[in-house]
């Protein structure tokens, strides 16, 4: 366990930064992006990839496209640096022309919402065929998921529609190999897991916002209020949400539902909080009361069960996360300090993040994985002690070495002051001895207020 106290006690909020326009991704960061994914297609031997996307799951077409296809399907099929195509529904053929990367287009209208014309229709195997996959010695196939798992080989599963991988197989002769190709994306080396100044500045828009928003809703907590007046406060700014948003008092998850509702927060319930956009998630668990008597009578030493291991977990994974330590490392530091055995967290305590609000994690039990200078991670410890409400306090990061750091300064200096203003409250408010490595994207790093409604308190360490 950390050798350190850990108190319950007014302290300032962290300084939040209302006007922080988007950064867009510039083009010399698409020609990077390009550059990255072609390396390692050549790395891997592969000759084509078929890359998938619709609402839920684009991120690694939007990587170099800029675009999702929203409503609809989408392809791009990537050959070679001039030969890029995108296969689009009806109403994403205009985007084509907006592309971050020169494509030729192909209309499928069959990737089109149901009943809407099917004019120009063709079969894909035609436009596979016509494109020359069918010369193709290895293609890879990726959707949004890399397999891991041990029991079946993970090349040979597909997480794309059936109707396109059936395409392919109907197309590629037998001794063409078609496999899973998620991982030159998001697996180890992958080219979205590391990010340049640039990057980061784009997803730091996100980051900043849902953790501005956090704490709103924190703020904003009185009993008596709606759950979905405290939930209207976690979304801002138009954004499109990365995860479904939580304001959730009391008993979850009744009648199935996973939305805010109308339901009255009352005194002395637990409360659940978490929204995400594009760049980074806040998440928090804690109790409607001002005060320990106020808890459950079965949870009134909830602090010291729950509560305060946990914050130390948080604090002996942002101390010692550093470029170049394997993934193993660090998983294996928070379960010396937080075991699994008696908090009973089971996924991985920390995980990339960009686009999606989970992409892949190199942190896991016997990882060779480094983390690397550029990675943008959140730190996501869920403990699950029997008997007691859970605590969270989910925030993101970065990690980058001196030169990025340097980059950063110099390219972007507004997000270099905010990053700096965010490290003094960790270090001199919270008395965090922060990695260096650490850059924090989010307003409210390890900030955990565990009662609500004690709103001028949060933990520390003494």
């Amino acid at each position: 366990m950390l050798n350190k106290k850990i108190t319950l006690e007014s302290i300032p909020e962290p300084q939040v930064f209302e006007r922080v326009a988007p950064t867009f991704l510039n083009a010399e960061t698409i020609a990077e992006r390009k550059q990255k994914l072609l390396q390692r297609m050549s790395e891997e031997n592969f000759e084509a990839l078929i890359i998938y996307a619709d609402k839920e799951h684009a991120s690694n077409f939007e990587y170099l496209t800029g675009f999702i296809p929203r409503f609809e399907e989408g392809l791009l099929v990537v050959e070679n640096p001039e030969k890029f195509t995108l296969i689009l529904g009806n109403e994403n053929l205009k985007l084509c022309a907006h592309a971050r990367v020169p494509a030729d287009l192909i209309h499928y209208p069959q990737f089109s919402l149901p009943n809407q014309p099917m004019e120009n229709e063709k079969t894909l195997e035609s436009i596979f065929l016509d494109l020359g996959i069918a010369k193709k010695k290895r293609v890879g196939v990726i959707g949004w998921k890399m397999f891991t798992t041990k029991q079946s080989d993970p090349s040979t599963l597909f997480d794309v529609p059936y109707f396109i991988v059936d395409a392919l197989k109907n197309t590629i002769p037998t001794e063409c190999e078609l496999v899973n190709g998620a991982y030159v994306m998001i697996g180890d080396n992958g080219v979205r897991t590391t990010n340049n100044a640039n990057e980061i500045a784009h997803y730091e828009y996100g980051a900043n916002l849902s953790s501005r928003c956090m704490l709103r809703a924190m703020n904003a907590i009185e009993p008596g209020c709606k759950e979905t007046e405290i939930g209207n406060l976690l979304n801002a700014d138009g954004q499109y949400n990365s995860v479904v948003t939580i304001a959730a008092a009391g008993q979850r998850f009744e009648l199935a539902n996973i939305y805010p509702t109308h339901k009255e927060i009352q005194l002395g319930e637990p409360m659940s909080l978490t929204t995400g956009f594009k760049g980074g998630l806040s998440s928090r668990t804690g109790f409607v009361v001002e005060q320990a008597e106020q808890l459950p009578d079965t949870q009134r030493d909830y602090l010291e069960a729950v509560a305060k291991p946990y914050f130390a977990a948080v604090v002996s994974w942002l101390e010692n996360i550093k470029v170049g330590m394997a993934g193993n490392e660090l998983y294996q530091l928070i379960e010396d300090v937080f075991p699994k055995s008696k908090y009973h967290w089971h996924l991985n305590p920390g995980h990339l993040t960009a686009d999606e609000e989970w992409m892949s994690s190199p942190i896991y039990a016997d990882s060779s994985e480094k983390l690397k200078s550029g990675m943008i991670l959140q730190i996501d410890i869920i403990p699950s002690v029997p008997g007691y409400t859970g605590v969270s306090a989910e925030e993101c990061v970065a990690i980058a070495d001196e030169n990025l750091q340097h980059e950063i300064q110099k390219s972007y200096p507004e997000l270099w002051e905010r990053i700096s203003v965010r490290r003094d409250y960790l270090t001199n408010v919270l008395n965090i001895n922060l990695s260096a490595d650490v850059l924090p994207l989010s307003n409210t790093v390890a900030y955990l207020r565990p009662f609500y409604l004690a709103k001028e308190k949060a933990f520390k360490i003494e």
